[in-house]
């Protein structure tokens, strides 16, 4: 259904006419963009709800393909940036949006012919109250990922651009345009260095030869850690606050700490929600999951606007502690089955 919605979405995108007027093109867009989005949630909740049906019941197998099924989509993600931009400079955007949509319509049908047995068809007299799960640990974990990616986006998705935008542009239309590509590209970089971290997240915490409870105390713990790097860059900041090539330096730095340690957090957190849930209930809390994941990410957002508004980039970096506080508490609340 995912992949069949999204390809929905590229087709309703190619209807985009130059006739129409800009707020009418830029309803229309944010419409396609919505359901895109809608589709890539349904894709990625599938997918993971399915690793916990056909992953080995091997020590760690679980958390072994939940890393790299988490790890292998953000790093791509971050490499459809590049792909994209070069492929819509070369080929023109309509052309890119039909050859996305052939592509994905290939995938979808190969999917249908080989698709594994014994995967769960789903329920169509769902209430939204049998969403809302009874499970606490799934609920305390569906909390403490509010706040987790509420935390990177309080910061990463105003006050980070617009600090680094003031600091590479001179002012000039040639400059803005340079530090445009030069934030984009490198964010570009980090979800990929992001997702490769992910990727390898079991490895790190040697998960193959440590058990669920060990992993699950690993929650709290490691959101502490990754407090520790806003409130350094938020001090940081405050006794240097001149826009000097060493402060953008350590921001820079703090930025890909903070990365490494957030993608541990975050696959963490996918493989527990897996592992909390039981195989009746596995989509339905995987679903009410993700809906606390796109709650933080909205949260995120608005605060990192108004934080920086109000008080620039450490405003928004001292939010982020607080929320990544939070989200440790929450973590911390966790307990083993």
């Amino acid at each position: 259904a995912g992949l069949a919605l999204q390809i929905l979405a590229l087709i309703a995108l190619l209807q985009l006419s130059p006739d129409w007027t800009i707020w009418a093109s830029v309803a229309y867009v944010m419409f396609a963009q919505g359901l895109s989005g809608v589709a890539k949630d349904l894709s990625k909740m599938s997918a993971k709800s399915a690793v916990k049906l056909l992953a080995p019941k091997t020590e760690g197998g679980l958390f072994r393909w939940v890393a790299i099924l988490t790890g292998s989509k953000n790093a791509v993600k971050g490499l459809g940036f590049f792909v994209g931009a070069v492929a819509l400079g070369t080929f023109g955007f309509h052309a890119v949006i039909q050859g996305m949509a052939i592509f994905l319509g290939v995938i979808l049908l190969v999917l249908i012919l080989r698709m594994p047995a014994g995967l769960p068809t789903g329920r169509k007299d769902v209430k939204f109250k049998d969403v809302l799960s009874k499970n606490t640990n799934v609920n305390w974990l569906s909390l403490a990922r509010v706040f987790l990616f509420g935390a990177r986006d309080v910061w990463f998705v105003v006050g980070i651009p617009i600090y680094f935008y003031a600091f590479l542009s001179d002012g000039s239309t040639e400059g803005n345009r340079n530090a445009f590509f030069l934030i984009g590209g490198f964010m570009a970089i980090w979800i990929i260095l992001y997702g490769l971290v992910q990727g390898n997240a079991h490895r790190i915490l040697r998960a193959t030869m440590r058990g669920s409870s060990a992993l699950i105390q690993d929650a709290a713990r490691w959101a502490w850690i990754l407090l520790i790097i806003p409130i350094c860059l938020s001090v940081f900041l405050y006794m240097r606050p001149d826009a000097t090539t060493l402060n953008a330096t350590v921001v820079v730095t703090g930025l890909l700490v903070f990365g490494a340690i957030f993608a541990i957090n975050s696959s963490l957190h996918s493989y527990l929600i897996l592992e909390f849930s039981t195989g009746s209930r596995v989509t339905l809390d995987v679903g009410f999951y993700y809906m606390a994941n796109a709650s933080g990410r909205l949260l995120g957002t608005l605060l990192s606007g108004i934080s920086y508004q109000l008080g620039g980039v450490i405003a928004c970096l001292s939010i982020a502690a607080f929320m990544l506080a939070l989200s440790a508490f929450a973590a911390g609340r966790l307990k083993s089955s």
